[in-house]
């Protein structure tokens, strides 16, 4: 296993851990609107980190473990890191967009961040089928249309606008480095153009 990988692991299982195991921690890390207007900002990131329990963490870094290795082959381990904060960023800046005026609203997981790297990896290696069958591209472009529709219908718990967020931080950041894929890659690369823009679209009109 390449060692960044790695430690991404090891830090968000330590820090669930702890958190888990300490509410006062939880509290203090997670992402909640009121306390981020108030001035901490740092929950954006930190609140990637936390999971609600070990279930939570497991499910994100074992999805982790099976998609970073397309992104390292492709990039390199550095360059993942980058993607893989940057679309952990994209997630909360969003969902913080999303919810700015819902003070009591709570988030934890790496989800965005993770939703960010699959993502990459759908763009990265066009050929990757997802449970051996559904070609990426496909699954991507239904992944996002579920999380808009979560998103409409508001009738779970899932934070639908962080791995909508993540999505779109890992799918900019792929294409900021390797725009040839727009050219040799167009119908991956339009399938997953597609939801994103209806979902502004959506927005723009009031509809989310």
């Amino acid at each position: 296993m390449n060692i960044i990988l790695l430690v991404i692991i090891v830090i968000n299982a330590l820090i669930s851990y702890k958190a888990i195991n300490d509410s006062y921690f939880f509290r203090k890390h997670e992402f909640h609107i009121g306390s981020i207007k108030s001035g901490e900002q740092l929950r954006i990131i930190s609140s990637g980190f936390l999971h609600v329990d070990f279930q939570h963490l497991f499910f994100n870094m074992f999805t982790l473990y099976f998609f970073a290795p397309y992104v390292i082959f492709n990039t390199s381990a550095v360059y993942f890191l980058y993607i893989y904060m940057g679309s952990l960023i994209a997630g909360n800046l969003l969902t913080f967009y999303f919810h700015k005026n819902d003070y009591s609203y709570r988030a934890v997981g790496a989800s965005g961040a993770v939703t960010g790297v699959i993502f990459s990896a759908i763009l990265l290696e066009p050929n990757l089928y997802m449970y051996g069958f559904i070609p990426g591209y496909i699954f991507g472009f239904a992944y996002l249309l579920f999380s808009i529709y979560g998103m409409k219908a508001k009738n779970d718990n899932i934070g639908h606008v962080a791995h909508f967020g993540g999505a779109i931080g890992g799918y900019t950041i792929t294409l900021s480095k390797y725009p040839l894929l727009i050219s040799t890659e167009p119908l991956t690369v339009g399938a997953l153009l597609v939801p994103i823009v209806v979902l502004f679209i959506l927005q723009k009109i009031s509809k989310l």
